[in-house]
This record gives C-alpha cells, structure tokens and sequence, in this order.
C-alpha cells in the first residue's frame, strides 16, 4: 500500500504537546500506530486521522489550479494550414502523419454531428472541401482513423463526437472554412 504524504500544520506547538501529553496520560498501554495518528490529530484539532486527511483533500483541491489546457503547436498550425486554399480546400493529400491527422480533424469538424449521411452524402461534403477529387481515400481515413463511424456495408457514416487535439481550434481560426 502507498503512503500518502500528508503535511501536518500546527499554528501553536505548545499547546499540540499538552494536548498529546494528556492524552497519552490517559492510556493504560501503549498506543498502536493508529491510535497514534489519532491522538496527534487530535491535539492539531481534528477529531480523527480521516477528519485530517479529509481536510487535507480538500485544501489540496482549493490550492491545485483548475486544469491547464495545453498550448497548441503553432508551428504545427502554420504548416498544416499550408495544405489548405483561401476558400478552406485541402489542396494535397499530406505526406507527414501528423499533418494529415490535423488535417483530417479539420474535415471532421464540418460534419454535421447531429445527423446520420449516406455514402452520396458524405461525398458531396469531401468533394466541397477538398480540390483533388477523392472522397473515397478522405472517407476511409477519417473511418480509419475513428473520426466516423460507417455501417459494415459502407452506406451510411455518422461524425463520432470526441475531443479534438488542441490545435484544431487554432487551425480552424486560420483556415476559411467552405459552406456545407
């Protein structure tokens, strides 16, 4: 089992070490470890160990600052932008993975979310939003890479909703997007 470092203030030590002392004098054998954590957490003024450490969790809580979103890669935004034209296209299939999985969230991110597509519908989506005219390896990459889901037989696909890397946004602010 892993201890828990848990750090123990107290604001007078004097009064902790009469508190201790007469709890101690109270005692007809010697104490066991948790009856030690007991006893000094209650000379610190909790009622028990777990008083203490519930406290302890909840000023941790309080101190930690609320999550901290990461930065986006903007050198990474820049050259991912580069694949795309002034109306939104993605001009070229890109060559560097991280690029092409960037690129695919982008795509991603004007499906409608709230509707199921036929194959034809999906199509005609890709064919506005990319100049160099297959939708087909566009579909299954974004299949392949679990941006959508699609019916065994390939006929109807639908945007599986998940959280996009942060970069998408910045990319997205700098790439016009196309009408759907």
């Amino acid at each position: 089992m892993s201890r828990l470092a848990l750090p123990l203030e107290v604001a007078d030590l004097s009064a902790f070490a009469r508190a201790l002392r007469d709890q101690l004098d109270k005692l007809e054998h010697k104490p066991s470890h948790v009856d030690l954590l007991n006893m000094l957490c209650r000379a610190a003024g909790f009622r028990n160990y777990q008083h203490f450490r519930a406290d302890a969790a909840a000023r941790q809580r309080l101190a930690s600052p609320q999550e901290v979103k990461p930065a986006p890669d903007h050198q990474l935004v820049e050259k991912v932008a580069r694949h795309f034209d002034a109306e939104g296209r993605l001009l070229r299939w890109p060559s560097k993975t991280p690029h092409l999985k960037l690129c695919l969230w982008a795509l991603w991110a004007r499906i409608p979310s709230d509707r199921v597509l036929t194959e034809r519908e999906i199509s005609d989506l890709l064919n506005r939003w990319h100049v160099f005219g297959d939708p087909a390896v566009l579909r299954r990459a974004l299949f392949e890479d679990g941006l959508v889901d699609r019916t065994q037989d390939g006929r109807r696909y639908r945007r599986i909703e998940q959280k996009p890397p942060v970069e998408l946004g910045a990319l997205l602010a700098r790439v016009t997007p196309v009408a759907a």
